[in-house]
């Protein structure tokens, strides 16, 4: 089998192919299992699939439907649109705001996008922005009063 030697396998994909061919060196699925250290379970569902469809099952597909490359698009000039308007967002104002424009996406896929988005990034949560500059000042000659004074040593 040709797959054996292709660099771009991932280690599992090896693994599928490696099971495979012991399978047709006369190797039992207890032994593959074992040799591998799969379940058997897994190696059976293996062996189905190889049988069903072909060399194809032996590569790893992604979950889910393939990825919508016009509603990226969409959803990404959405973004831009409201990340250059003179306000700061969280992913969460975000999301509301795409729901106005019939955009629904859960505040965890809002930064998803955000993070494919270059000018982009996400900033510190602080909450240096919401102090009083007065209490500050205030704080701050308290605690340098309570600091310890260096001893002198004479």
């Amino acid at each position: 089998m040709s797959l054996r030697r292709d660099p771009t396998l991932s280690p599992p994909e090896r693994d599928r192919v490696e099971m495979v061919l012991l399978s047709e060196q006369g190797w039992s699925v207890p032994e593959i299992a074992s040799h591998l250290s799969y379940c058997l379970a897994t190696v059976r569902r293996v062996f189905k699939q190889f049988s069903e469809e072909g060399v194809g099952v032996l590569r790893h597909k992604p979950p889910g439907p393939p990825k919508d490359a016009v509603r990226t698009q969409q959803v990404q000039t959405a973004l831009i649109t409201l990340l250059s308007q003179e306000r700061t967002w969280n992913a969460t104002q975000l999301a509301h705001a795409l729901q106005e424009q019939d955009i629904h996406l859960s505040v965890r896929q809002v930064r998803r996008y955000l993070r494919g988005i270059a000018s982009w990034r996400r900033t510190a949560r602080t909450l240096k922005h919401k102090q009083d500059p007065e209490k500050l000042i205030r704080a701050q000659k308290t605690l340098a009063t309570l600091k310890k004074k260096p001893s002198r040593e004479s």
